[in-house]
């Protein structure tokens, strides 16, 4: 059995291949230890270890091309810039090619087309689909429909509108807030319209109210008097009256 034709001797791998052919171990003891099975004569026994001894130093032999063009083929590839996902990529590319065009998934794909143009064809399914057509038609063409229908759309509408309204009310308000300042429309609305409403005006409560306001003002009235009057006196603040030295 001689060399393969595809190993090329000439190549810059000429040494790694003479070294894989030195490194072939050939354990021709153990083979000797062996006894010959029955029907074999000394002779042959020896030629076919003889062959076996050959067609290893050639497995090992074919096993360093195969590593040395391995690295060959992955400097090839980091040179077109080529990364190992972009191998996977076309592994699994290629893999699904070949099922595709496999005898089963062939097979299988005319079986489940087969099986679906039964099925959508079989008097079952086509009177179930007639049946669900007949019922929608029914149903939207039935006066209960349309009246719910006719329903929702007024109420949607109505809805649109009331939130509109409210809209429009709550800008109107905020624009009243800020053309006018709470506090000075709180007191002023508060206190006319409080003076508007006889009722409240006569009643005890109110006139209750009234005189303590009028106690409480002709008392910070007075009180302004007297701290006035202190100011300006010709004595300063805090100096005692003049004593009258009039004898009683």
């Amino acid at each position: 059995m001689g060399m393969p034709r595809d190993i090329n001797l000439n190549s810059p791998n000429k040494g790694l291949l003479a070294d894989a052919m030195t490194d072939v171990p050939v354990d021709s003891s153990a083979a000797a230890r062996t006894a010959a099975p029955e029907g074999l004569t000394a002779a042959e026994e020896e030629e076919l270890r003889a062959e076996i001894a050959k067609v290893e130093e050639e497995i090992g032999t074919l096993r360093q091309v195969l590593a040395a063009k391995e690295r060959h083929c992955g400097e090839l590839k980091r040179k077109l810039g080529l990364t190992p996902l972009d191998g996977l990529k076309q592994n699994l590319s290629k893999s699904w090619h070949d099922v595709q065009v496999s005898n089963a998934y062939v097979k299988t794909s005319e079986k489940l087309g087969e099986w679906n143009d039964k099925v959508t064809q079989s008097d079952l399914y086509l009177s179930a689909s007639s049946t669900l057509e007949d019922w929608n038609e029914k149903l939207t063409q039935s006066e209960a429909y349309k009246k719910t229908q006719e329903t929702l759309s007024q109420a949607g509408q109505k809805t649109s509108a009331a939130l509109s309204n409210v809209g429009s009310v709550i800008s109107r308000k905020l624009g009243d807030m800020r053309a006018h300042p709470f506090s000075h429309s709180f007191s002023s609305y508060s206190i006319r319209h409080s003076i508007s409403m006889p009722a409240m005006r006569n009643s005890a409560t109110f006139k209750s109210f009234e005189d303590r306001v009028g106690t409480i003002k002709s008392r910070v009235v007075g009180s302004r008097e007297n701290s006035t009057d202190g100011l300006h006196s010709p004595s300063g603040a805090g100096d005692k009256p003049p004593q009258d030295n009039a004898p009683f």
